[in-house]
């Protein structure tokens, strides 16, 4: 149960982060956002702010936003019974179109015609009367209640998505994948602040019967050198002991002002199927908030190229076992929730990265695709064909959908079957 809980926060903070990057600047460009949610599913709660409904939902699995445009716009079909509400102008401020025990006051039209996107106006039949058809304009930020109760605004044509700049929209498509980013190297930063500080070259204290211990190395001793090869950092310690390949090395160190040679053989031990060799002995951590923060940046900027390299090697060498869905993201975040708090947020922040990296890839169904279009519009220099794009993005959705659940089958299997 602890690990479930910790995965929907983990996937939740993820998809939420991702969300508010289009949603900020869709609303910062001036497009309509109609709808952000926290949650999938049926609707918990809902409060409308400035022309956007904030909604909470049942199911905790991240979140979504909701644009305007051609395919998100408020629409009335002929036929239906509606209830509206008019402001002091006589023009229509709230539609019920829910078909629910009439949710709020207001007058029943019978809708024979409407147009919610350009001309803003509703022609029907008032209270049943079938002898007399009404015209009603419809105010521009009227709102709309829908089938499911959610009210919402009714999206005229210039507040829609298609309607902005190309730099807008490419803005608000970019945005997404670029608060992921940003929200791992904010983590990493986190991260590196509430772990120890980075190894120093001084000894804070040898492993019982270690190579360090048995030459007598003790806490509070310097590496100085080694083989006569200057030692600055530890990693320095480690790249001269992988080139004495387990033979015995001159180790000089500082003990008390004066300086000591020492000869000690390197332990052979595997880490992670890599045969690595060691003294035995942890480094003092240097617990500096500056040398932390800089560790911080440093691990963001490693991850982040050690990501793009192992997009590339996807596209060289394809494999389903080099990418994972949700339940291998579930499965890692269960086995990384037992080591602790730091290996947890190591985890979300490197994830955080790796799925805004991924969602540039320029691939249609990821938000790659849609950068892809924008670029391609302003070489051309002109708008891409909605029926083009269309075709585009169904023929995305449907690749994205096979390989999802082709990388899900592959998960199962990997982590619970095989």
């Amino acid at each position: 149960m602890k690990g479930i809980l910790i995965f929907l926060v983990v996937f939740g903070i993820l998809v939420f982060v991702h969300e508010f990057g289009h949603f900020i600047v869709a609303k910062k460009a001036g497009i309509l956002v109609r709808e952000f949610s926290i949650g999938m599913g049926p609707k918990l709660f809902q409060v409308m702010r400035k022309k956007t409904t904030y909604t909470i939902r049942w199911l905790p699995l991240g979140g979504y936003v909701r644009l305007a445009g051609p395919d998100d716009a408020a629409i009335i079909d002929p036929g239906t019974t509606v209830v509206v509400q008019f402001d002091n102008d006589g023009k229509v401020k709230r539609i019920d179109a829910s078909g629910s025990q009439m949710p709020i006051s207001g007058t029943p039209i019978q809708v024979s015609e409407s147009d919610l996107v350009d001309k803003l106006y509703m022609t029907g039949f008032e209270n049943g009367d079938e002898e007399k058809k009404v015209t009603y304009q419809v105010d521009h930020d009227a709102t709309i209640i829908e089938k499911n109760g959610t009210e919402l605004l009714i999206a005229p044509r210039d507040t829609q998505f298609q309607e902005a700049s190309v730099g807008k929209e490419l803005a608000t498509n970019f945005a997404g994948p670029f608060m992921n980013i940003v929200l791992g190297f904010v983590v990493f930063l986190i991260w590196s602040l509430v772990s120890a500080g980075p190894a120093t070259t001084t000894i804070d204290k040898t492993i019982a019967h270690s190579p360090a211990q048995t030459a007598g190395l003790k806490a509070g001793d310097t590496i100085k050198k080694i083989n006569n090869k200057n030692i600055t950092n530890f990693e320095d310690i480690a790249q001269q002991l992988t080139e004495s390949k387990g033979k015995k090395v001159t180790v000089t160190i500082e003990r008390n002002g004066k300086e000591q040679r020492v000869e000690v053989k390197p332990k052979a031990d595997k880490v992670n199927g890599v045969k690595v060799y060691q003294l035995g002995f942890y480094g003092k951590p240097d617990n500096n908030v500056g040398v932390k923060l800089s560790r911080g940046w440093k691990t963001s900027v490693q991850t982040t190229g050690m990501i793009f390299g192992a997009v590339g090697n996807l596209f060289q060498h394809f494999s389903l076992n080099k990418l994972s869905g949700p339940v291998g993201i579930y499965s890692q975040t269960v086995q990384v929730s037992h080591m602790g708090i730091t290996y947890l947020l190591a985890f979300l922040a490197m994830i955080s990265i790796n799925l805004g990296i991924v969602n540039l890839i320029p691939i249609p169904g990821l938000d790659g695709g849609k950068l892809l279009l924008n670029i391609i519009q302003l070489i051309i220099g002109k708008p891409i064909p909605q029926e083009r794009e269309a075709l585009v993005d169904v023929i995305g959705f449907v690749l994205l959908l096979v390989l999802i659940i082709a990388v899900t089958g592959n998960d199962i299997y990997r982590y619970f079957i095989k």
